[in-house]
């Protein structure tokens, strides 16, 4: 029966992203339960590329991102893919009318990190829409449950949140980008002498993003609003660990949070959205 295999896509699309994120499963968590499956599918099938680009070296990448690419169109096409992951994708993207154009924007960005190292500020604003703005889109197309003008009211929002995760993540991942990657992102950045000017300008950028992202998760139907705000609260945390480091040492340790303060944030950040002080 194609139900207990769609059970099974949507199982892979939920280990997929409690194996690897355990905020965004957090987040996830406390979304209303119709929105559970949907997001853990866009979720899994965003690793499933970012896996092949970021984790499989020494095997043919750039034929593995044709396949993902080819295999992801015809998924939707048909209705079906005996890829788990893809299935679990191409159903949330058929129920939710998720747009090609922010698909295959994605992929580029995807395709960008397996010849591009270095990003001029065109080439970094390209890969911030295409790796996270896009994403933060096909959420929204899920929150939103066809409300077109609420979700083009949220839509430059919604693309902020999804820039401040990733710049976040940038600066979390500073040393296994350039050392174990030879990647760098944030242009016109000396990474061989990082300085607490260059981190500033950084910091700025995100904290006018996570600005922007606040007034449109206060806007948010109060179905997706309580995840939406928890994946906010921690990595606005983890970003404020990150500008309280020096730049010397998030050049060379990977800042994060410990699981045991995970859960004392999730409390607050509950709490805060009780008494309606986001």
């Amino acid at each position: 029966m194609k139900a207990l295999f769609d059970k099974l896509s949507h199982s892979c699309s939920k280990q997929t992203t409690q194996l690897y994120s355990t905020s965004f499963s957090l987040g996830i968590h406390f979304l209303t339960s119709r929105f559970h499956e949907p997001i853990y599918g866009i979720y899994g099938f965003v690793r499933l590329a970012d896996e092949i680009v970021d984790s499989f070296h020494g095997y043919d990448k750039v034929g593995m991102m044709k396949q993902i690419r080819t295999e992801t169109a015809a998924a939707i096409e048909n209705g079906i893919s005996i890829n788990p992951i893809l299935n679990s994708f191409q159903h949330v993207v058929r129920t939710y009318d998720i747009e090609w154009s922010l698909i295959d924007t994605f992929l580029k960005s995807m395709e960008m990190d397996l010849e591009q190292t270095r990003h001029s500020s065109d080439s970094y604003n390209e890969y911030i829409l295409g790796s996270a703005e896009v994403v933060g889109l096909m959420c929204l197309r899920v929150f939103t449950e066809g409300n077109h003008h609420l979700y083009e009211n949220l839509r430059p929002y919604a693309m902020k949140l999804g820039s401040a995760f990733q710049k976040v993540n940038f600066l979390r991942d500073l040393k296994a980008d350039y050392a174990d990657l030879g990647r760098t992102y944030f242009p016109g950045v000396n990474f061989d002498h990082f300085s607490h000017k260059e981190k500033e300008i950084i910091q700025q950028e995100i904290e006018e993003d996570f600005n922007q992202a606040l007034i449109g998760i206060k806007g948010l139907p109060m179905s997706s609003r309580r995840g939406v705000y928890l994946a906010y609260y921690y990595y606005k945390k983890l970003y404020l660990r990150i500008k309280a480091t020096p730049a010397e040492k998030v050049m060379n340790a990977r800042i994060r949070i410990p699981d045991y303060d995970k859960v004392g944030l999730m409390f607050r950040s509950l709490v805060r959205h009780q008494f309606d002080i986001l």
